[in-house]
């Protein structure tokens, strides 16, 4: 489990000033998937048109490159605007295996200043039953301090 209080301060000293969401994206990216050996792949997926995400910053293999609003987790987190915690993404109807290797999946929406829907944050792992409820928080606050607070 990453400690995520210096997590959260890392992340703020490197963006502060910084507006360029893309920028933010990868710099959240690459301080979250190092921050643990359980996230095997982490990136964006952003809202770039009409129930459309289409993949952004990320470490790990490759990704989907598109995945609309209607499919998989992500789309499920970004047409819920709910997190998503799957356990086991074996049971979650509908999953996209982008990775052969994922097992488990945590997918957090992503609000700009405004409230608006501007990506989905998604972090898999090879290990079913990776994430935890305290995941799920502490990143939804690092979310909300780089990219709603600003």
């Amino acid at each position: 489990m990453p400690d995520y209080a210096t997590l959260a301060k890392t992340i703020q000293s490197l963006t502060t000033g910084e507006t360029d969401s893309v920028a933010l994206m990868a710099t959240v990216t690459c301080e979250v998937h190092h921050s643990d050996d359980r996230f095997d792949w982490t990136g964006f997926y952003r809202v770039t048109g009409p129930e459309m995400l289409k993949i952004g910053p990320y470490q790990g293999g490759h990704g989907c490159l598109q995945i609309p609003f209607s499919r998989g987790v992500c789309g499920a987190a970004a047409r819920t605007g709910q997190v998503q915690l799957v356990p086991d993404v074996e049971a979650f109807d509908g999953h996209i295996a982008c990775a052969s290797s994922t097992r488990s999946e945590l997918v957090l929406p992503v609000w700009d200043k405004q409230g608006a829907l501007i990506a989905v944050f998604d972090i898999d792992s090879d290990q079913v039953d990776a994430f935890t409820q305290e995941d799920a928080a502490a990143l939804t606050h690092v979310l909300h301090m780089v990219f709603a607070q600003g």
